[in-house]
């Protein structure tokens, strides 16, 4: 805005002679001042482009995206090693450098149950989620969907390699081996991959003809054990057997990250992949080793904590989470796990509850 724009402007008319000294200031002080109002008006511009921007920018990343918060409980059980281990990144996102065009936020939660030790397992736990931050697509994609899958194929892969290199040149080489049961969150989109027998299961709540509330449970992963018929013809035709539902009747488990001794015998790193869109009916995702479901059924566990989450509530859904809701999920994991132990699991047991809040 010009400050004297108010004023009438200076004028010449019926002068013939040339301006004098000071009227020739005068118009130089205007100029001046013009430049300098004009100059504040494009930077004011500016800083609200920016502020515009920084809004559109903080839009994109909250708007529709499902809250989450994962909280974890962990129990040595009656082994004398925690070879469970776990890893909670709800804002993987901020490790990155860039994002996909269509991509506001990634969450990662993961479960590792090792067996023969616990190097397999913490391994992973550090690694497998920075490969998948080095795998993860970049810049303008056709078909995310498609290549999020190949990005977790290709990290346990990857995993279980750099794993296997590391384990076979030790003296003695080691022998460890775990499961993997991951969670990648992109936006409102689950993606699960498992090796193993560690589970997840999704509570998704819907009404009844009669307006109750139903907790329905749904499975986003898929156990491999040497029992099922798909993985056993693999293993034999791999040159390996299945005795007492073990392969050569010691490993319980027919994918593994790790297990390099059994690895000739059919047993491999490549998770099973589900997808699962998240809706404003969804409530909670449990994560857990076996040492979990040995004694809880899926369904068990998820009216169990459904159960505590329902005492005393009193909270309004769309109003929030509170801490006092907070707290309940954290009371919610630590007793599931802690039950699991009371009702006789010698195992570890790992439990990941993660709340989903619209």
């Amino acid at each position: 805005m010009d400050l004297f724009g108010d004023l009438p402007a200076p004028t010449n008319a019926g002068c013939k002679n040339e301006a004098s000294p000071v009227e020739e200031k005068t118009e130089e002080m205007d100029e001046k001042v013009e430049e300098r109002g004009e100059k504040r008006k494009r930077d004011g511009d500016l800083d609200q482009q920016q502020v515009e921007e920084k809004d559109e920018a903080e839009k994109k990343v909250c708007k529709g995206l499902a809250k989450l918060k994962g909280v974890v409980a962990a129990r040595r059980g009656e082994r004398e090693e925690m070879q469970d281990a776990h890893v909670l990144l709800p804002n993987l996102s901020e490790c990155m450098k860039t994002l996909p065009a269509q991509v506001s936020r990634l969450s990662y939660f993961a479960v590792f149950d090792g067996h023969g030790g616990a190097r397999a397992s913490q391994f992973a736990a550090e690694n497998l989620h920075h490969t998948v931050i080095s795998k993860f697509p970049k810049g303008d994609v056709e078909n995310l969907d498609k290549l999020v899958k190949k990005c977790l194929l290709d990290s346990f892969r990857q995993t279980d390699e750099d794993f296997l290199k590391k384990a076979s040149s030790q003296k003695p080489a080691w022998k460890d081996g775990s499961t993997a049961t991951c969670l990648l969150v992109v936006d409102n989109v689950l993606y699960v991959a498992n090796l193993g027998d560690s589970r997840a299961v999704l509570c998704r709540i819907e009404q009844t003809d009669s307006g109750d509330e139903n907790c329905v449970t749904l499975a986003l992963s898929k156990e491999h054990n040497p029992t099922i018929y798909e993985e056993r013809m693999r293993i034999q035709r791999a040159g390996g057997s299945v005795r007492d539902g073990r392969v050569l009747g010691v490993l319980e488990v027919s994918r593994s990250i790790g297990d390099g001794q059994y690895k000739r015998c059919g047993v491999i790193s490549t998770p099973d992949l589900r997808r699962c869109q998240l809706t404003p009916k969804d409530r909670f995702v449990i994560l857990a080793c076996d040492g979990l479901f040995k004694v809880f059924s899926a369904e068990e566990a998820i009216k169990y904590v459904n159960k505590i989450l329902q005492q005393d509530s009193g909270v309004d859904g769309k109003a929030g989470q509170t801490l006092e809701e907070a707290g309940r999920y954290e009371e919610a994991c630590q007793r599931l796990a802690s039950e699991a132990v009371r009702r006789g699991c010698a195992d570890n047991v790992t439990v990941i509850l993660i709340s989903i809040e619209f």
